[in-house]
């Protein structure tokens, strides 16, 4: 079936979905890792985005639940170059079109992925429609050219969990409070942005019990619940855009430890006095250097945001800059002088990904110890 990918500057992709009709807008943007397209898929960061893989051969190992990072699929569609509709691999339980089609989301292979890339990357991330029904270029570039951005959206309200829960060894369980937690353990509070499962299971294996909040939960009931420490998860979209917590981070820091990633670093920037900016393609994929200014150690790292804190918007005297990105030089991490609150912008998760900032975990147990 011919599908079509039309840029808001009026560059066009052909291509044919394996996996039916379908249409979707979205700020085109791509993923530089060569595997872990099933956590890609369910990384509640890419909500509002269709994701493109510069890796050329996908869908060879399948899909399974274990590699779920979400409850299910988050981008509008994803672009290939090429499709393995014969997947191989002692896990997989269905195929990666069967997945798309189970979330009603498109899949296009036949795309020339790395012409695509490389447009990216010089004119920048932009709006793009893909589709199977409409199939003229100017009206699917005109469509592209309407289409809601990113800039200014609030895309955490569409990803963040609706009621309180916990996690525990087979995932997410309804639960509120700690009551659960056994001695010794530390109790953290998630506030969800858009989190990655791999986050809290890493957090639980560390001895953290982990009580995971809505994003527009107030400062007065994070604090009721009497956590060690606070943990700001990754998420979609522009920091700015979302409303009412850069408030609730603010009214929390000095009160208990906070660790923050990605879009909750961003909220942590925005709640020292700093401002955020939209970066020209963004960092997406599983192999970006980042130095730790502290140690001098160069991290290999996975990463997904389009935003950026500036630096120059931080009051010097209140925030250390203890990352940065080698290839561009932007901001990767910093912590506050005065309060018990660090961030980065990468994800030590990994899922997909290195395990090098893994030790960002232990530094957020050693704060509330």
């Amino acid at each position: 079936m011919k599908a079509l990918v039309a840029l808001e500057d009026g560059t066009i992709f052909e291509g044919e979905s394996f996996t039916g009709a379908g249409e979707a807008s979205g700020e085109i943007v791509f993923n530089t890792g060569m595997t872990g397209y099933q956590e890609i898929l369910t990384d509640p960061s890419y909500k509002g985005q269709i994701v493109t893989m510069t890796y050329p051969l996908i869908g060879n190992y399948g899909i399974n639940q274990e590699d779920m990072e979400s409850a299910r699929i988050q981008p509008e569609a994803f672009l290939v170059k090429e499709y393995n509709a014969i997947p191989s691999n002692y896990r997989s339980t269905m195929t990666l079109a069967a997945f798309l089609q189970q979330y009603g989301v498109l899949g296009v292979e036949g795309i020339d992925t790395r012409a695509l890339t490389r447009h990216i990357r010089k004119a920048g991330a932009m709006k793009g429609v893909v589709s199977t029904k409409t199939l003229d270029p100017q009206q699917l570039v005109k469509m592209a050219q309407e289409s809601e951005g990113l800039v200014g959206r609030d895309l955490v309200r569409e990803v963040t969990c609706q009621q309180p829960y916990g996690w525990s060894e087979l995932g997410p369980r309804n639960s509120e409070g700690f009551a659960t937690a056994s001695a010794g353990t530390y109790k953290v509070v998630a506030m969800d942005y858009g989190l990655k499962y791999n986050q809290l299971r890493i957090l639980a294996e560390k001895g953290c019990a982990v009580q995971v909040v809505p994003a527009d939960a107030g400062p007065d009931s994070i604090l009721a619940l009497e956590p060690d420490g606070i943990f700001l998860s990754n998420g979609p979209g522009d920091p700015a855009g979302v409303a009412g917590v850069v408030e609730t981070v603010r009214e929390l820091l000095g009160k208990k430890p906070i660790f923050g990633i990605c879009l909750g670093h961003q909220i942590l920037g925005l709640a020292y006095g700093g401002t955020t900016y939209k970066l020209k393609f963004g960092h997406r994929g599983s192999n970006q250097p980042v130095k730790d200014l502290q140690t001098g150690r160069i991290e290999i790292t996975s990463q997904n945001h389009g935003f950026c804190v500036d630096l120059e918007s931080l009051d010097a005297d209140d925030v250390e800059l203890t990352h940065v990105n080698l290839n561009d030089g932007s901001l990767e991490g910093m912590k506050h002088r005065k309060f018990p609150a660090f961030s980065v912008q990468y994800h030590p998760e990994n899922a997909p990904g290195p395990h090098d900032s893994l030790y960002l975990f232990d530094r957020f147990i050693e704060m509330m110890k």
